[in-house]
């Protein structure tokens, strides 16, 4: 379903269950001025469509001991589509690395935005897992003082 097929009401919806996956259908079509049933398919649809992909919980990283964020920058020796399919394999199995990314206009290949418990669990992790990746050329680290701004809704405002 492209987005132009959307209307003001699936953006009501979507609206909604971004604040709050857990919200029962009752409660969201109160809340978007709609009768339950009708509610309901319109949800199933934008499911159906591929617009909501999934619902998950989202966790407290400070609370479960995780309050270091690192962005780790790592450069290849070649951009041979071996070497990046043998990384993208290695670095999926990893649970500290909440997102990896390929990227352009840097002198990295790939930006990863890592989750550890220490600066301690840090060093292991990169002399013993990532600096083992065959291909690996160079790994650059930030490291996160404060975060300013972190959301999880996408935004919707392209939406009629």
């Amino acid at each position: 379903m492209p987005t132009k097929k959307l209307d003001r009401i699936d953006r009501k919806i979507l609206e909604e269950i971004q604040q709050n996956g857990s919200i029962s259908n009752l409660e969201l079509a109160e809340k978007i001025n709609l009768s339950p049933s009708p509610c309901s398919r319109r949800v199933k649809h934008l499911e159906d469509a591929g617009i909501i992909d999934k619902q998950v919980t989202l966790l407290n990283k400070d609370a479960l001991g995780l309050p270091l964020t690192v962005y780790i920058h790592v450069s290849l020796e070649k951009q041979f589509t071996k070497t990046l399919e043998n990384f993208e394999r290695h670095i999926i199995t990893y649970s500290e690395v909440q997102e990896c990314s390929l990227i352009t206009g840097s002198d990295a290949d790939y930006l990863l935005k890592v989750l550890m418990p220490d600066m301690s669990y840090y060093e292991k992790f990169l002399l013993k897992e990532l600096n083992q990746i065959e291909g690996v050329s160079s790994i650059r680290t930030s490291f996160v003082m404060r975060q300013v701004l972190s959301r999880t809704e996408l935004p919707l405002s392209h939406i009629n």
